[in-house]
């Protein structure tokens, strides 16, 4: 067969390239195991004040990874998620947020799922916390999600258990407007006027801050009738609240 048969040529360059690969990872190999040697500098110097540019990327990403590995070792969790998050390593934070999860630290194991962009771990989570009662936990792990119906089922869970500003916090989240004035009616009705303020509020719903406005007025709670009069534009009522009650505003 001769020496310029292209299958020929094709097989040599291949080969050539496989070998001039394995000799460029071992020299990253040799490399990276003499900077695990130097962790203790590395660690002193901080990783704010490191230059691995000269690295490439997959050498880079493994020494970070094992600047994280040390810092967690150390119980320096803050420092080992920030370097995780340089490095882009998912796999290291899911681990992370899986550990926290386990030993109960569950707003920490949020915000690993987070920066690990991990919906799904999230969304088990979330419905996790809420099972157990844990309501703003569950709030923040929908949110991230951006779950409109699971963020809903909180809301309603909240309504049962009478938590009016943790639902109003979730039904403003979730967009829910009709839930929010629904709410604030029913705070009026049992006169906690600053709730109902809260949710009318959340749901710009000006026809219902007018009407707070004018049950405040009427039971002499004049500053916050001003406040709902004020956010609902009524100028007509704001008018005539200083013309007849100045003095109490």
């Amino acid at each position: 067969m001769p020496s310029d048969d292209p299958i020929v040529r094709k097989m040599v360059d291949e080969i050539v390239e496989h070998n001039e690969q394995f000799f460029a990872d071992e020299a990253n190999k040799r490399q990276l195991d003499n900077l695990r040697r130097i962790l203790p500098v590395l660690l002193e110097k901080g990783v704010d004040n490191l230059n691995l540019t000269m690295f490439d990327p997959a050498t880079k990403v493994k020494l970070l990874e094992t600047l994280g590995d040390e810092y967690y070792r150390k119980g320096q969790t803050d420092l080992a998620i920030k370097v995780y998050v340089l490095a882009g390593s998912r796999e290291k934070l899911q681990k992370l947020g899986k550990y926290y999860d386990g030993v109960g630290q569950v707003t920490q194991a949020i915000n690993c799922y987070r920066l690990a962009s991990d919906e799904n771990s999230l969304l088990s989570l979330g419905h996790k916390c809420l099972e157990n009662g844990h309501i703003k936990d569950a709030m923040s792990a929908f949110v991230l999600v951006n779950d409109v119906d699971a963020l809903n089922k909180v809301g309603e869970d909240c309504l049962v258990k009478e938590r009016w500003e943790i639902a109003i916090e979730i039904f403003k989240a979730s967009g829910n407007t009709t839930r929010l004035a629904e709410l604030g009616k029913r705070c009026v009705e049992t006169r906690e006027y600053d709730i109902a303020f809260q949710a009318f509020e959340a749901a710009a719903d000006k026809d219902g801050l007018s009407a707070l406005g004018d049950v405040c007025l009427a039971d002499g709670k004049f500053e916050l009738a001003q406040r709902a009069y004020r956010t609902a534009g009524n100028d007509t009522m704001l008018q005539f609240l200083a013309e007849n009650f100045g003095k109490k505003v």
